[in-house]
């Protein structure tokens, strides 16, 4: 197999007794893939991640979607999903969390 081709597989790491696991891949990368694998499923492309963190298991990330467009751009709903992904990059489950106006801004709590 080439070096290009294993380019988007995670490197394996050892484990105790000599069997490998998979190595979490990158913050960057698990990103794209976040971005990439729910828009395959909603069918709209996302506005952007709001937050990614490491999990146990692989990443967890917050992505925006635009879900109704409206004029002025201020009233457009959009959506926050949570997608949770394993340490490959592959998407395990997704759920919608919040949804608000563009022109809506959190208050402190």
């Amino acid at each position: 197999m080439s070096s290009e081709q294993q380019g988007d597989r995670p490197r394996r790491e050892p484990r105790e007794g000599g069997s490998r696991r998979p190595r979490r891949m990158s913050a960057p990368k698990a990103m794209r893939s976040a971005a990439q694998q729910l828009e395959e499923l909603l069918g709209r492309p996302p506005e952007s991640i709001s937050a990614l963190r490491p999990t146990d298991d692989g990443w967890e990330a917050e992505v925006e979607v635009l879900e109704l467009e409206r004029v002025p751009e201020t009233a457009s709903v959009l959506a926050s999903y949570r997608v949770t992904l394993d340490a490959e990059g592959e998407l395990m489950a997704y759920e919608r969390v919040r949804r608000y106006t563009r022109g809506q801004i959190d208050r402190r709590t």
